[in-house]
């Protein structure tokens, strides 16, 4: 077995779970469904075309730059200017950078890493609009998704990582339940059929393990003055 490490990173990004109607919300994290969309436009396969495959795959996300929440709206009219759409409120994470693992057999991930690498249709990150930022793939290696998730050095902005004031930094963890009964939230987010007219999704289990502690770079030593809680002048 194989990981293959993709950098998710652009000035917006939007992963759906939930969204319906004129409400078209993200979760703060890349979904499997998405990332396994951008990984079948990365082969070049059309949405009729079956990805039962690719779903077999463990899946896994670390935050490394939480981005924040946009919030846009779109009005439609037709074509004539008679008759307008109902308004309809896009969310997005702006500025958020994510460490995508996929894990299957070596075969499959190294496939799917040259894709990534020469894709045949536009990637983009959940939605058409949100297009990535610099190189996806971070390669292949031969480990679990678990180590992946925690041995990938901290892919964020040198901007955030100077923000950040601490020496270490905690990143969120989001993955795919590994072992049968593991409790987490259950989405619905594995894709049966990613065709307009017959778009169906199933659940999954999404577990959010001990976030992983990171060095800081640009972090300071923070002060410790063991006289300060008995006051004095």
């Amino acid at each position: 077995m194989a990981v293959l490490k993709l950098r998710l990173a652009g000035p917006l990004q939007a992963w759906g779970a939930s969204s319906r109607f004129v409400n078209r919300h993200t979760r703060e994290e890349p979904t499997k469904s998405g990332v396994l969309g951008l990984l079948a436009a990365a082969q070049g396969r059309r949405r009729s075309e079956p990805v039962e495959d690719l779903v077999g795959l463990k899946f896994g996300v670390r935050v490394d730059q939480p981005g924040r929440l946009l919030r846009d709206f779109q009005v439609a009219r037709s074509l004539d200017g008679r008759e307008s759409m109902p308004l309809s409120y896009r969310y997005y994470l702006s500025d958020a950078v994510f460490l995508a693992v996929v894990e299957g057999p070596d075969a499959v991930i190294e496939g799917l890493n040259e894709a990534v690498l020469d894709p045949v249709y536009p990637l983009y990150l959940g939605r058409r609009s949100c297009v990535p930022a610099g190189r996806i793939s971070l390669g292949v290696e031969g480990v679990s998704l678990d180590t992946a998730l925690r041995m990938e050095p901290w892919q964020a902005a040198v901007w955030h990582q100077k923000k950040q004031a601490a020496r270490t930094v905690s990143l969120e963890i989001f993955r795919d339940a590994l072992e049968p009964g593991e409790a987490g939230e259950t989405v619905r987010d594995v894709p049966l059929d990613f065709s307009p007219e017959n778009r169906s999704y199933t659940w999954r289990t999404v577990v959010r393990p001990k976030p992983h502690e990171v060095p800081n770079p640009f972090g300071k030593e923070q002060s410790h003055d063991p006289m300060a809680e008995l006051g004095g002048s």
